[in-house]
């Protein structure tokens, strides 16, 4: 049968595609409502459970519910658990000995029958790990064999022919979201843990302080206050390209000021004679503006942005410098998403078709 449609063939079912397409994904949003309205204490005991994990969390589960397990172990491990995915068919060819006695294992299957998982309970049990499960039923054998059950019922998946894992693959990612955030909100997680673990891409610049991305001291021009403007720029050099500023510091090495080849030229730009002997102190711009260690790296660029400026002093907190933001240096790592972030979480809101019959 050939797969191959003419284009006059396709121009009148578009609109019936997209309605189908609408159809299986308020079908999916429905069937996640209900799971979400479902919750209960066991949901909290798996919470507890976790969260008192002196091992990993492992994730398993086999074809498509695999491919959530994966994901969701991931998500685990951004987020501050410690977590790996285990296969069930290669674990009992070798890689059940990732599994010890303080793990908690988290078994995803709608059925809760499925050959390979079912193999592997007895054997888990005798690991001694704590075993959760997501599942349609407490009834079914991964159910009774579990400490704690996350239900999600039973699911008429988005599939025509009600086969393909659809609604209830969508169910478990978002139930395994779901214990994995309350888990890290309850741990703390902050944005500079997050960062840690995302140091690259978008998300690591984003995150990012100030003190990664700073020219470090040994690359930047400081010089004392009191020296002369001739002996600043005759005597304070740097190897490699220099930045555009040079940092003044008092007696106690504390900024007090920072002056630029900008500031220069504008000097001698000007009618009267400039004395070049002279302390540099009295032509210094004094309280430059100036960022501390700690400060987010995105904070910082905006700041290089709306204040127009071309250098950033980056300062400790007894206000000695510690390196300089170059906007030179800034090419390149500003992110396409470089808007600022809320300050806010915001509240998510649906609203669906037919939402007053849905009783919202």
């Amino acid at each position: 049968m050939s797969s191959l449609i003419r284009r006059d063939e396709i121009a009148a079912p578009r609109s019936r595609w997209i309605e189908q397409g609408q159809a299986a994904i308020r079908h999916e949003a429905d069937v996640m409502l209900r799971v979400a309205q479902s919750l209960d204490d066991r949901f909290a005991s798996a919470v507890e459970m976790i969260l008192n994990c002196r091992g990993d969390v492992i994730v398993s589960g086999i074809g498509k519910a695999g491919h959530v397990g994966t994901k969701l172990a991931a998500t685990f491990a951004s987020t501050g658990t410690r977590s790996h995915f285990l296969h069930p068919a290669e674990a009992i060819h070798g890689d059940l000995g990732r599994v010890g006695e303080q793990d908690v294992v988290l078994m995803l299957s709608q059925s809760g029958e499925t050959e390979e998982v079912v193999r592997l309970l007895p054997i888990l049990q005798g690991l001694g790990a704590t075993l959760i499960a997501m599942t349609s039923s407490a009834e079914n054998t991964l159910g009774k064999a579990a400490s704690v059950v996350l239900e999600l019922g039973g699911i008429i998946e988005a599939c025509p022919l009600n086969l393909a894992p659809t609604a209830s693959t969508a169910a478990m990612l978002a139930l395994g979201d779901a214990l994995a955030i309350t888990v890290s909100e309850h741990r703390g997680f902050r944005p500079e843990d997050f960062a840690r673990y995302h140091p690259g891409g978008s998300l690591g610049r984003k995150l990012a302080l100030v003190e990664e991305k700073m020219r470090p001291l040994a690359q930047c021009r400081v010089a004392s206050d009191q020296l002369s403007i001739r002996e600043v720029f005759q005597k304070v050099r740097v190897h490699g390209r220099r930045t555009g500023a040079v940092m003044l510091i008092d007696a106690d090495g504390r900024l007090s000021g920072i002056f630029t080849d900008s500031d220069l030229a504008r000097l001698f730009e000007r009618d009267d004679m400039v004395d070049i002997n002279a302390s540099i102190s009295t032509v210094m711009t004094t309280r430059p503006k100036t960022t501390t260690a700690g400060t987010r790296f995105q904070a910082a660029l905006h700041r290089l942005a709306n204040e127009k400026i071309s250098e950033l002093p980056v300062i400790d907190a007894q206000g000695r410098p510690l390196g300089m933001l170059d906007v030179t240096d800034m090419v390149g790592q500003v992110p396409c998403d470089a808007a600022e972030e809320p300050a806010v979480r915001p509240t998510l809101k649906i609203r669906y078709p037919n939402q007053d019959e849905r009783g919202a």
